[in-house]
């Protein structure tokens, strides 16, 4: 498939000392958005006012704007890549970004300020270059279709931003100027952000599309260990929904999985060792926000099977008891919960026992069935319920599984459709099986890229159907990555989706932000000790005393000296990680 780059640009930007003009370019358009640069306002004006001395350049779409410490800033996408067509719709990725200054010059910023307006700036950057933002002009990809097929005619007559699903506009706070004028709305363009996969597939000689999408929630988004659980309105952590969709001659049906962090407080700070204790909040009623989080996920997509995959021995054990009896607590007969010993079922490469948890859940799979459209435009079978996954993060484990449902699902619809024959299996179909894994396997790698920093571990079962020693080893190298990454980077991270998402706002007015937060003397004295007296140890070692009892009083001594520091540091681990430093609105714990 070839990729496009930029083939169809939507808009103009044309740049004065004064304003932006952004023009759309289409046929017979002459509406023209002027942002005045000195004054922040936005309106709509006509081509005939754009001056023509301004600087042109075409630009994908406007991401939005944000307030930092040298003033206004917007943000435009300047190249996407096309992902294919949905229903004739073109999707794109955005691939790249431009953030530009309303003011000319920063001479107006102390010293200081000027330093946390780049830091501000290097956040909206860190979040624009994490993958995964995807848009489409003409088409709502925040809905799935059974949602957008049980809409009203006022909602077509919506635009696209004002009808999306507000839990997957990332950049929903970015467009919050343009949103408030309902004339500017045809400017704002809702990006997703997660992961999409849209592949023309054959078997038997027809050809079909094969899509799948995942949505992230910008509602309590972060990163793995700084977000975990629930907030006080019921939003889980790192919560993705999950669409397979196939289109054939005209029908089109769809199926839908969720994912989210256990619904309740509990949170898992790290603290420089390699798995942090995750613990359960002895001070908040947990029943609240978990029946605030299953009220509306019952609301929006029916029942719900929970699929809880952790430990169940362990730290993680405690986790696996506080869902389970906050289930039963909620005493709700759509609720439906089974837990799962991933680790321990599938120990020692026994992955053949995931099809015991798949064949478990086949009677309600069937009973959910899934959303299907026949070519006369009929709906023929409704999805009424989906499987919540869950593991720790939500990646490794919950991809394996959700993969497996989605391919149970899939061979039902392909069968109803004519694709497949009777008594013909998707797994017989080695093409089709391996642009599925795949497909699959890079959605895994997307949330985690996206979660815990890293590409997601287990892929290599994903991909072939077999755990490999290589893909062990992948795994290995991958955990010590997001082990670097969880405890000296992600207190960025988690400051710049805050940030982005406006958790966090930057004040109007000139005093101090959060970031002037001074680090306690022991986070550069202690390593310093640590690393010169392990230094010395070594010293002693390869430059021998006069006699074997001098060199061994050394090594001990320094040896000693290296010890004691490391167990202090690892003692006050919360203090030696790189955490975040901008308030949150709301926090957990």
């Amino acid at each position: 498939i070839l990729t496009v780059y930029n083939s169809h640009i939507p808009f103009s930007q044309h740049t004065t000392p004064e304003k932006f003009f952004i023009e759309a370019c289409d046929e017979g358009a002459d509406a023209v958005l002027a942002i005045d640069r000195v004054s922040n306002e936005m309106t709509l004006t006509g081509k005939k006012d754009v001056p023509p001395s301004a600087v042109t350049r075409p630009i994908c779409g406007i991401m939005g704007t944000i307030r930092l410490v040298a003033g206004m800033y917007l943000i435009v996408i300047t190249r996407k890549r096309n992902v294919g067509s949905l229903l004739g719709h073109a999707v794109w990725k955005a691939v790249d970004f431009d953030v530009i200054s309303y003011k000319k010059t920063v001479l107006h910023l102390s010293e200081i300020q000027s330093q946390e307006n780049k830091t501000f700036l290097a956040m909206i950057n860190n979040v624009l270059t994490t993958d995964g933002f995807y848009f489409c002009t003409d088409y709502d990809l925040t809905h799935t279709l059974q949602r957008l097929a049980n809409t009203s005619p006022d909602f077509q007559e919506m635009s696209l931003l004002e009808r999306a699903d507000q839990r997957f506009v990332w950049n929903g706070n970015l467009l919050r100027e343009l949103a408030a004028q309902p004339e500017l709305q045809k400017f704002a363009l809702p990006v997703i952000h997660g992961f999409i996969a849209m592949k023309p597939c054959r078997i038997n000689g027809k050809i079909f599309e094969w899509i799948l999408i995942s949505r992230r929630s910008c509602f309590r988004a972060g990163v793995r260990y700084y977000v975990r659980g629930i907030d006080s309105e019921g939003h889980a952590a790192n919560f993705v929904e999950t669409e397979q969709i196939v289109l054939y001659e005209g029908t089109k049906a769809s199926f839908v999985q969720t994912r989210g962090s256990m619904p309740f407080y509990w949170s898992q700070r790290p603290n420089l060792k390699y798995k942090p204790k995750p613990i359960i909040s002895k001070t908040t009623n947990h029943m609240d926000g978990f029946q605030r989080h299953f009220d509306s996920q019952l609301l929006i997509y029916g029942k719900q099977t929970i699929l809880n995959l952790v430990n169940q021995k362990g730290s993680e054990k405690p986790l696996e008891q506080a869902f389970a009896k906050m289930v039963t607590g909620m005493n709700n007969g759509m609720l439906n919960y089974i837990a799962f010993d991933f680790h321990k079922e599938c120990s020692h490469m026994r992955w053949d026992r995931l099809q015991v948890l798949v064949d478990a859940v086949a009677e309600t799979q069937d009973e959910y069935v899934y959303f299907m459209v026949n070519s006369e435009g009929k709906t023929v079978a409704q999805q009424k319920g989906v499987f919540r996954s869950n593991c720790m993060d939500c990646l490794d484990r919950t991809n394996v599984i959700q993969s497996l449902l989605a391919r149970r699902s899939l061979q039902t619809q392909l069968q109803r459709m004519g694709v497949l024959n009777v008594g013909q299996r998707i797994e017989e179909q080695a093409e089709f099986e391996k642009i599925y894994k795949n497909a699959w396997a890079d959605n895994a790698n997307a949330c985690a890229v996206q979660y815990a920093g890293t590409g997601a571990l287990k892929t290599d079962f994903t991909r072939t159907g077999k755990r490999t020693r290589w893909g062990l080893m992948m795994d290995g190298w991958n955990s010590m990555i997001r082990y670097y990454k969880n405890n000296f980077s992600d207190g960025f991270r988690q400051d710049s989706i805050d940030l982005f998402l406006g958790n966090f706002a930057v004040d109007e007015s000139d005093g101090p932000t959060p970031l002037r937060v001074q680090k306690d003397w022991k986070f550069l004295t202690l390593p310093i000790i640590m690393l010169v007296a392990f230094s010395m140890c070594i010293v002693c070692l390869l430059m021998a005393g006069d006699t074997w009892t001098e060199t061994l009083a050394y090594v001990m001594f320094w040896g000693a000296a290296s010890a004691i520091t490391a167990t202090i540091i690892l003692f006050n681990g919360q203090d030696f990680v790189d955490a975040p430093k901008l308030v949150h609105k709301e926090k957990m714990d």
